[in-house]
């Protein structure tokens, strides 16, 4: 028979996350700090509105951009947070979380050759799409040094000629990373010089813990060449909702929504009911999240330093990146290793990129108690290590 398969998809890998999480669904009493998604409730507004528009029989397609009173709600939720404007009517498109934001905008922008530049480690759906829309990926390496952020010489130095795209994931999934604007402004200087475009990824701005999340969107001369995704997964709880938008220059939203139209119809209707609740009214419980995920980020960084587990101090998202480097063994055998003998489950480094090499991603979206307990044998793994180490230099 004819092979049924494209070359491309199969030559594309597996994400690196979830065979560690098949293992822990059969392992009774593991923890897992591996899954990026909220411990808490959605928001009970949320839910309600969700619940009622189905008793009411909302159950039709919206348009395929999304609901009009919901695309007002981004618009004016936007303008309050990040200080940028856009117009409902044409720069706005509801999507089926933001990840089909990151899809539909590689494959509307992308030609065969076009090149994407991907800082990593980072979320593991940049690649393979841009690979899928039949761009070419070229990887920056993030270092610890610089606390995993994106400077304007890494830029500069993965130009060339064919360089269209670049994507900015900050807040940064896995490290916790975030940008000020001080470290924006050369790189959107960059941008502008070399007639690039933008995907920024700001599926955890409400994430922050170091001051307000800057949308480089915001700066001068940048909404018109910038692709805004985020969405409503993480900030308010709403994961499986699966709902996102994407923001950007009418011109782009245009060709995106065609691929929208033709691979999606439109977003889950109840779902855009429950968010122009929550973009309405549930800011207290957005700030409740953020400070308790806030608690636990200190928890942590303190838990470090005492065991002595060297770790930069994150500012975003609810991800720590600990270096695992003094163990000499690769990011995967520990947490293999660590998930055998302590039943405590974390995604290794390399799963965000090959620079993420010698790194852990642990979450944070966990109730104190399981990260107390994780620590608890974490700390007790990494003495095991240290006192193997030390009988095999005497």
């Amino acid at each position: 028979m004819r092979n049924p398969l494209s070359k491309t998809i199969v030559g594309i890998q597996p994400s690196g996350i979830r065979k560690f999480f098949d293992i822990v669904n059969e392992m009774e009493d593991a923890i897992s700090l591996g899954v990026g998604e909220p411990d808490f409730d959605t928001p009970w507004r949320i839910r309600e509105e969700g619940i009622y528009s189905l008793e009411r029989g909302r159950t039709f397609y919206t348009s395929n951009a999304g609901l009009k009173e919901l695309k007002e709600e981004i618009c004016r939720y936007l303008k309050r947070k990040v200080q940028v404007s856009y117009d409902p009517a044409h720069q706005v498109i509801v999507t089926v979380g933001g990840s089909e934001g990151i899809d539909i905008a590689l494959r509307a922008m992308l030609d065969p050759g076009d090149e994407v530049l991907i800082p990593q480690p980072s979320y593991v759906s940049y690649l393979p799409c841009t690979i899928l829309a039949g761009g070419v990926p070229v990887i920056i390496p993030l270092k610890n040094e610089n606390q995993f952020k994106l400077t304007a010489a890494e830029v500069e130095a993965a130009l060339t000629p064919k360089t269209k795209i670049l994507v900015l994931p900050f807040p940064n999934n896995p490290t916790g990373s975030i940008m000020s604007r001080e470290d924006l402004e050369p790189i959107a200087e960059l941008i502008e010089k070399h007639d690039l475009y933008v995907i920024s990824d700001e599926i955890y701005s409400e994430l922050t813990y170091q001051g307000n999340h800057v949308s480089i969107a915001s700066l001068p001369g940048m909404k018109e060449r910038t692709i805004l995704i985020n969405g409503f997964s993480k900030g308010f709880a709403m994961t499986g909702w699966r709902l996102g938008y994407t923001c950007g220059p009418a011109a782009i939203i245009e060709q995106m929504l065609k691929i929208h139209q033709f691979a999606i119809m439109c977003a889950p209707t109840n779902s855009q009911y429950a968010a122009v609740e929550g973009l309405r009214h549930c800011e207290d419980e957005v700030q409740e999240m953020r400070t308790a995920y806030n608690q636990r980020r200190r928890f942590l960084m303190h838990e470090f330093e005492r065991i002595g587990l060297p770790c930069f101090e994150p500012f975003g998202a609810f991800y720590v990146f600990p270096s695992i480097q003094e163990f000499g063994m690769t990011s995967e055998e520990f947490a293999m290793r660590l998930l055998e003998a302590e039943k405590v489950a974390v995604v290794p480094g390399t799963a965000f990129g090959d620079c993420g090499e010698g790194f852990l991603r642990i979450s944070y979206a966990y109730s104190l108690e399981d990260l107390k307990e994780a620590l608890a044998r974490l700390e007790h793994f990494i003495v095991s290590l240290r006192k193997e180490k030390e009988r095999k230099h005497d």
